[in-house]
């Protein structure tokens, strides 16, 4: 059986004021509901917000889980200069702060990182910010830093660039499921021995109200603006934003290393639905049936012995009952099973997070294993 990974540091920025994995704990102690209408300097509800899905231009969502001074960021303290630093998408300022976070938090000082082999796994979804720097009324003000400020690219490889680190370093995007398949290529840079130290985590900013629109047309969103997650209410989800990064080592590393250890790692696993008669955006059981015997097989764990579930809950009619139906069976069905199992969803707390959804219900999986962290 392979070594496991041990997550050793966690940084965030989340929807609710919460900006540390301990402040994280206490809103999920406090049942935070962190869902609030749209701030004005982000865009006007009042010109884009219409109750009627069939209004051109109007999105029938006006709440969203938001996170403070987006527009805020140390350029100094990361070495760039005020005209590069504007033309840097904000969500690479807030993923760079938030990284060094959880590099503090694992007790590495950045200078011992120069040089070493740490991959880099980010994941992300909206470009709202490119979106701003390509639109036609801002071809008169492009410079030379917009090209490296905006691509998905920058994301991961700004981490690698600025610490400077030696392993593999890859920017994703497969949708919701980004930031968490950051964190299985993570782990598997680790296992493959072509990482010592590992970043993983995604990002998420909500800055133009075009991807609410879109959205809210392609019938994804809530009109009261929540996640009711696993209810028979559901009826779509609520946009929200923040980041997420954990940093991994080998459990044998941390061990010698003496790092502080949140949670382990054993398996993980990854696939895709393929063909689903029903149609491109609806899940498939079967698949996810198949993804969770791979997982609990790659961790040599018997899934009668799982006791609590971060899912995937995203509060949609469709999506939710296919995802319960398959844990269901693998994991509320397994033979010899004697306890119960408890499932949840932090979107029901925080919204959701899109590119950055996965890394807040694997922070939160990583919370609830170590609940008494924080005591005291």
């Amino acid at each position: 059986m392979k070594e496991a990974i041990a997550v050793i540091g966690i940084g965030c920025r989340l929807p609710g004021g919460i900006k540390s994995a301990d402040g994280y704990w206490e809103a999920l102690l406090n049942k935070v509901d962190a869902i609030r209408e749209v701030p004005d300097d982000r865009w006007l509800n009042s010109a884009f917000y219409d109750p009627d899905p069939e209004k051109a231009g109007k999105t029938r969502n006006a709440k969203g889980g938001f996170i403070e001074d987006v527009d805020q960021f140390d350029a100094e303290f990361f070495g760039f200069f005020p005209s590069e630093a504007s033309r840097l998408d904000p969500q690479l300022r807030l993923l760079l702060e938030v990284t060094h976070e959880a590099i503090e938090d694992a007790g590495i000082p950045t200078e011992k990182l120069s040089g070493s082999q740490t991959s880099v796994f980010v994941g992300a979804f909206m470009y709202d910010y490119l979106c701003m720097q390509y639109a036609s009324n801002a071809r008169g003000v492009v410079n030379p830093y917009v090209a490296m400020g905006t691509d998905i690219a920058s994301l991961s490889n700004r981490i690698s660039y600025i610490y400077n680190l030696k392993g593999p370093s890859v920017s994703l995007d497969t949708a919701c499921s980004s930031s968490l398949v950051a964190v299985h290529y993570a782990c598997r840079s680790l296992w493959g021995g072509e990482a010592d130290i590992a970043i993983a985590g995604g990002v998420n900013l909500l800055l133009r109200p075009e991807g609410s629109i879109v959205l809210s047309k392609g019938g994804f969103l809530s009109p009261d603006g929540y996640c009711k997650t696993f209810d028979a209410s559901a009826d779509g989800y609520v946009r929200s934003e923040g980041a997420g990064v954990v940093v991994l080592k080998r459990l044998s590393q941390a061990i010698a290393d003496r790092n502080f250890i949140y949670a382990l790692v054993r398996g993980s696993a990854i696939n895709h639905d393929g063909f689903v008669a029903e149609g491109f955006t609806v899940p498939s059981a079967e698949a996810q049936i198949a993804m969770l015997k791979a997982s609990y097989s790659d961790a040599g764990i018997d899934p009668a012995t799982i006791s609590f579930i971060e899912a995937h809950g995203t509060g949609t009619a469709v999506g939710d009952p296919i995802e319960v139906s398959a844990l269901g069976t693998i994991i509320g069905q397994a033979p010899n099973r004697k306890d119960d199992c408890i499932i949840g969803s932090v979107k029901s707390n925080l919204g959701h997070l899109e590119g950055a959804a996965g890394i807040a219900g694997f922070i939160k999986g990583v919370l609830v294993h170590c609940q008494g962290c924080f005591d005291g």
